[in-house]
């Protein structure tokens, strides 16, 4: 049996079994990235677990077809599988419910008819399913929204919890790392660039140490996404989409070009491949915004966008990165190989995100003449807007940081480099290893009212 490392998912499924009002639930997010593991880890919570995956059990899958009466489908189920199925004892997970659309319409039913019954669903490329749906149980179905291994899990997942929680917790502006943890950050960081959060090369990563074990894992997640393309239920051909998804990876950190896709595609295909992708959780769009209030996507022009892809793991292996190039490559090389460090950085404000919220990336640029700027991200902390701005070394200007809180009135800014914790003026310096502290109450507090 294979190993589970805990993810920070854990937690709330556990608040979700123990609260009397326990919807449906709907784990979304892309391919592979560890939803089905975190039901079964919490099946074992439950005195009966019963998992049924409508993709390899079309005899299941039938039952779905007929008049949607739970208590009837619950005893049917129960006998297929001779497991019991009761209120507060069970935990029914259906899997690849993207199958089947009636499946997917019973979430509803499960809640109005057998509230009582804990239920979960997950499934790949779920948000094509749901697209396709006229409606669906809003206020009677619970989603979430899953991601890869953040840069915390890494850590804990080889048993490091204690420097996680100290870092996120007890280090600050006014108390950083101490000198051997702060380099040891630095050195687990460059591992994770090159691993990556999928949970697979995680647990490869954490089996062998070998950085080329994890590259076979990669490219066989790659060719996994790939070989998904043919299923997407649009005109768009799989090559297309393909060259998209590299695209992303090679334009990481830039407004994204279309022209370099493709020359002979039309913007309009490339948008929708685009579309595609995002749909399916394998890029994720940051999009402009004039950050004049909130909520930020109030005002957002469309037509410039950055893209970030899933992860830095995949994305090394794509870029055919050896892990010489990382490991022997000084500071600011290694953050700065292909957008590296923006892209980690908003992926990390995307996992440590309410999960219960698809969380939207935006950024901030000027564009007046000899007076230009350039924000990485605009977040909301607390009702604020907070201007990020991500270093790929120690040092650099931070003019654009400077400039967006004089036009904005922010109270105070972030600047995010491989420095340890440290205060500039009214610039909170957090260095990458440490996003997860942004959202921090109490050190957010102590820079508010520094």
């Amino acid at each position: 049996m294979s190993v589970y490392y805990k993810r920070h998912i854990d937690k709330y499924l556990i608040e979700w079994k123990n609260s009397p009002n326990h919807k449906p639930l709907l784990i979304r997010g892309a391919r592979q990235v560890g939803k089905s593991s975190a039901v079964r880890h919490l099946g074992k919570s439950f005195q009966y677990f019963i998992e049924i995956n409508l993709e390899r059990q079309q005899n299941i899958k039938v039952l779905f077809n007929n008049d949607l009466d739970i208590k009837s489908l619950c005893a049917q189920l129960a006998a297929i599988v001779n497991t019991p199925i009761e209120a507060n004892k069970t935990l029914l997970f259906i899997d690849e419910i993207q199958e089947s659309q009636r499946a997917i319409a019973s979430l509803r039913y499960f809640y109005e008819q057998h509230p009582e019954l804990h239920v979960i669903a997950a499934g790949s490329l779920l948000e094509f399913a749901l697209r396709e749906l006229p409606s669906f149980g809003v206020g009677r179905i619970r989603s979430i929204y899953m991601y890869p291994f953040s840069f915390d899990e890494f850590l804990m997942a080889q048993g490091l919890d204690l420097q996680a929680d100290y870092k996120k917790n007890k280090a600050n502006c006014h108390n950083p790392l101490p000198l051997p943890l702060h380099n040891e950050m630095i050195a687990q960081l460059r591992s994770f660039y090159l691993v990556g959060g999928m949970p697979e090369a995680v647990t490869t990563w954490i089996d062998t140490h070998d950085y080329h074990q994890c590259s076979v894992i990669h490219n066989d997640i790659i060719d996994t996404y790939q070989d998904d393309f043919s299923k997407y239920k649009s005109r768009i051909s799989p090559l297309l989409l393909i060259q998209t998804m590299r695209s992303v990876v090679l334009q990481a950190g830039n407004k994204f070009i279309y022209s370099q896709v493709s020359e002979e595609q039309s913007n309009k295909a490339i948008k929708e491949s685009l579309s595609l992708l995002s749909l399916a959780g394998i890029v994720m769009p940051v999009t402009h915004t004039s950050a004049n209030g909130i909520p930020l996507g109030a005002e957002i022009n469309p037509r410039y966008r950055k893209y970030l892809f899933l992860d830095t793991g995949l994305m090394q292996t794509m870029l055919g990165m050896q892990a010489a190039d990382i490991l022997i490559s000084n500071e600011t090389d290694f953050v700065n190989k292909g957008g590296l460090s923006e892209m980690f950085a908003g992926l990390e404000i995307l996992k440590y995100s309410d999960f219960l919220i698809r969380q939207e990336l935006y950024y901030w640029q000027r564009m007046a003449r000899n007076a230009q700027a350039e924000v990485d991200y605009v977040v909301n902390i607390q009702g604020r807007i907070i201007p990020i701005e991500v270093k790929s070394s120690t040092s650099g200007s931070m003019q654009s940081l400077y400039k967006f809180m004089e036009l904005k009135h922010s109270g105070y800014g972030i600047r995010v480099s491989l420095e340890p914790f440290a205060m500039y003026n009214n610039i909170k310096v957090i260095p990458l290893y440490a996003l997860s502290s942004i959202r921090n109450n109490s050190s957010e507090d102590t820079l508010y009212n520094s």
